[in-house]
């Protein structure tokens, strides 16, 4: 049986949200996703419905994990925000990691999305 799993998805390309979504499915959950590009939208979606998780591409443009993370924060919301980047700096992933952001991979290691989540959410219930 799936388990339900929502996740707001800060991300520009459709390809990687429907592999995002095939990875969550083959993990056994029935994800609802929602894929946001600007802080706009992300503060819309986060104001108009509950969440699970974030996971956030480190850099859109005009808009980058940094500032989406901002955007959660700003929120009030307690959710785990995952980003997933096809290549950024160690000192980025380090500085990430000091502003909040719960977990960082790789998009050559998608097939880690599902851990990381359910590490994700198993640090946030306790």
């Amino acid at each position: 049986m799936s388990k339900p799993l929502r996740v707001l998805l800060v991300e520009d390309s459709e390809r990687d949200a429907a592999l995002l979504l095939l990875y969550l499915r083959q993990g056994g959950y029935e994800p609802t996703l929602r894929r946001v590009q600007t802080a706009f939208t992300m503060k819309m979606q986060l104001d108009s419905a509950e969440w699970d998780v974030v996971i956030s591409d480190f850099n859109l443009p005009g808009f980058d994990a940094f500032a989406a993370l901002k955007v959660l924060q700003e929120s009030g919301r307690k959710l785990p925000f995952i980003v997933v980047s096809a290549e950024i700096s160690k000192a980025i992933i380090e500085g990430l990691a000091k502003v909040g952001a719960t977990e960082y991979l790789g998009k050559f290691e998608m097939r880690k999305i599902v851990p990381a989540i359910e590490r994700a959410l198993k640090a946030r219930d306790e």
